[in-house]
């Protein structure tokens, strides 16, 4: 129960909050636009998840990126790591929501796919960050990483496939 106490409450919500809302304005506004239906008509990769998946798996790592952002937060290390750490992960949620709007709005598939190699840069930076400040907060970004290493994959592939 001690652990629960120790939850400042505003500065979790403000943490999930931010990834959660921002990504899921940027899924809003493709599935609004129709955007999302053209990853059904593409010529994808082996072991291309069916389109349900990525907002499932997105909403699983921007809760993972919001409690990262937390732990960091309300860590003990000094303000200057903290305000580093926060400041790669505002980096790597900016490049993470261009990414959609290359790959989907404007069918940009090797822009995106150069775009999400500087996305994976951007993640092993913040959790690099994050490992100095908080070493759970850095854990708790491998699912993130691997996840972006798999859409790499996937967008080399449609990309490929589809010229």
């Amino acid at each position: 129960m001690k652990f629960i106490r120790s939850i400042a409450l505003r500065p979790l919500l403000v943490s999930l909050a931010v990834p959660l809302l921002s990504g899921g304005a940027v899924g809003l506004f493709l599935a609004l636009t129709g955007r999302f239906s053209a990853y059904r008509e593409l010529f994808m990769p082996p072991l291309s998840p069916p389109a349900w998946v990525f907002p499932v798996v997105w909403t699983v790592l921007y809760t993972l990126m919001g409690v990262s952002a937390y732990l960091v937060g309300q860590s003990e290390a000094t303000q200057k790591a903290r305000e580093d750490a926060l400041w790669y992960y505002l980096v790597q949620l900016g490049v993470n929501l261009i990414w959609p709007i290359l790959f989907f709005s404007l069918s940009m598939r090797l822009a995106a796919f150069l775009w999400i190699l500087i996305l994976i840069a951007a993640v092993v930076r913040m959790t690099v960050g994050f490992f100095f400040v908080r070493r759970s907060a850095a854990l708790l970004q491998i699912p993130y990483l691997l996840w972006c290493l798999f859409a790499a994959y996937l967008n080399a592939g449609a990309y490929l496939l589809n010229g």
